[in-house]
C-alpha cells in the first residue's frame, strides 16, 4: 500500500470531511434509534403483560445495542489523522457532476495485507463538494482509501467496503495536493479516465464499488 503523509489542516477538515458528518451522521441516527427503542420498551412494560415484558426486554436489548453504536464508530474510524494515515495514496477522477455535488471515481486496491496479490477495483462515491473551484469531467482528485469490513469475523482476501476521502479535504496547502498527485504513476491516472464511463455502474453497485479482471489491467499492474 502506498502511503502519503502529511499534516492534517483540522479546523479545514472539521469545515469540509464529509466522512466526519457521515460518522456524526451515524452517531446521531443511532442515538435516535436508541431513545425511540427506550420509549417503546418503557409504554411495553407499562402494559404489564407477559408478551410485553418479553417484547420489552428485546427492545432494550435493542437499544443498548444502538448507544454501543454511538460509541464504538468514532472510535472504530479513529481519528480524521488516523483515517489518512491508515489509507493508501490513490488516484480518483471527477466522473460525474451533479446539480449538487460531482461523483469521484478511484482506483483501489481492495486485498487485506496477508492476501499475496493485489485485488483492484473501481471506487465512486459521490460528494457534496470540493474545496476550491468548479471541476470537470477527468479532474484528478488525489485520495486516500478508507478500507473495512461489515462484520467483526469477516472471511475472504478483500474488504467488503470501499470508499475515499479527497486529501483536499485534509489540507487547504497546493503543494501537497501536487505532491500527492505527482507520486501517483501515470498508468493509474490513465486507466482511470478509461473507465470514466463506468461510473454510474459502479456508483449504483453494492457497495459502490467493482473489481476489475486482471486481464483487463495494464502489464504495469503484474
Amino acid at each position: 500500500m502506498r502511503r502519503f503523509e502529511f499534516p492534517v489542516d483540522k479546523h479545514h477538515a472539521k469545515a469540509v470531511n464529509e466522512t466526519i458528518s457521515d460518522i456524526r451522521h451515524l452517531q446521531w441516527s443511532a442515538a435516535l434509534m436508541a431513545v425511540l427503542l427506550g420509549a417503546g420498551s418503557a409504554w411495553l412494560f407499562i402494559l404489564g403483560q407477559p408478551w410485553s415484558y418479553i417484547v420489552g426486554a428485546v427492545l432494550v436489548v435493542c437499544a443498548l445495542a444502538s448507544l454501543f453504536m454511538v460509541v464504538w464508530t468514532p472510535r472504530k474510524m479513529g481519528s480524521i489523522e488516523d483515517l489518512y494515515a491508515k489509507g493508501g495514496l490513490v488516484p480518483a477522477v471527477v466522473s460525474e457532476v451533479h446539480p449538487r455535488g460531482y461523483t469521484l471515481l478511484a482506483l483501489v486496491d481492495i486485498a487485506k495485507p496477508d492476501t499475496a496479490k493485489p485485488h483492484y477495483a473501481l471506487v465512486a462515491r459521490t460528494v457534496r463538494a470540493l474545496p476550491g473551484k468548479g471541476y470537470r469531467v477527468g479532474a484528478r482528485i488525489p485520495s486516500t482509501s478508507v478500507l473495512g469490513d461489515r462484520s467483526t469475523r469477516p472471511g475472504g482476501e478483500t474488504y467488503q467496503m470501499a470508499s475515499i476521502m479527497p486529501i483536499a479535504w485534509g489540507t487547504r496547502d497546493s503543494k501537497v495536493l501536487a505532491q500527492a498527485a505527482s507520486q501517483i504513476d501515470n498508468v493509474e491516472w490513465n486507466l482511470l479516465s478509461e473507465n470514466i464511463s463506468r461510473s454510474e455502474k459502479v456508483r449504483t453497485s453494492d457497495g459502490h464499488f467493482v473489481l476489475l479482471d486482471p486481464t483487463d489491467l495494464p502489464d504495469e499492474f503484474h
